[in-house]
């Protein structure tokens, strides 16, 4: 008896549109993965092999004022402004490039200082979906 194939087994794509990298930040093996949903982008950011920290990053937008950015931590390390602030650059990136989608980012990183971050933002927006 025939057995029918499973999707995933018969090489079908992916249905989600990603885009995966791997570089070395500093010294440290780094895995970047980028996908683009219906709503939001996902970009999973680990030197560790897991996620780290999530948090989301939406723009808020009002008739009276100009747009504010709103990051908070979902889960992880809440006294990290660093990876506050990597979220946030990559939300205004994206808003700037004319995009609505909110943001949801893990960063498991072994070295959270301000130069790593900055060569993860540069490679985020140099490989993006937006």
């Amino acid at each position: 008896m025939e057995m029918p194939m499973n999707p995933a087994q018969s090489g079908a794509h992916f249905p989600v549109q990603h885009q995966s990298l791997s570089l070395d930040i500093k010294g440290n093996k780094t895995d970047i993965v980028i996908s683009k949903y219906e709503d939001s982008f996902l970009v999973i950011v680990t030197q560790i092999g897991c996620m780290g920290t999530i948090l989301a990053a939406k723009k808020d937008e009002s008739v009276f004022s100009d747009p504010t950015y709103n990051v908070s931590v979902l889960f992880g390390k809440r006294d990290e402004p660093l990876l506050l602030a990597c979220a946030r650059q990559l939300i205004e990136h994206i808003s700037g490039s004319g995009s609505a989608r909110s943001l949801v980012i893990s960063l498991g990183l072994k070295d959270h200082s301000q130069g790593t971050l900055k060569d993860i933002v540069a490679s985020v927006i140099e490989n993006r979906l937006w």
